[in-house]
């Protein structure tokens, strides 16, 4: 491998692991304060997204690691390629589910 690869793959990035967004009014974020909950329209056994400098670049779910959270992925690639992974999973559920 050649040494700039080595430095490269050496680098550290941010990586952030997305429950959800939502717009919000200045007056409402002005209205916040400790004990505040902002509802996220997300169903709460959806996937999360694991992103990278604001670019997703797979899924997953959230689990329980001692006293932290983490993130069991789930599918990682191309917008494409996570999309038919989801799809694959909701059929498998639907047709268990039957």
């Amino acid at each position: 491998m050649p040494a700039n690869m080595d430095a490269i793959l050496k680098l550290e990035v941010p990586v952030i692991v997305c429950l959800g967004e939502r717009q919000l009014t200045l007056r409402e974020v002005l209205a916040l304060v400790p004990g505040s909950i902002i509802e996220i329209p997300k169903p709460a056994d959806d996937e999360l997204d694991l992103m990278i400098n604001d670019r997703r670049i797979g899924v997953g779910i959230a689990v329980k690691v001692g006293e932290n959270f983490g993130l069991r992925i789930t599918a990682v690639g191309p917008a494409e390629k996570i999309a038919e992974a989801i799809a694959r999973r909701l059929e498998a559920k639907l047709a268990n589910a039957a």
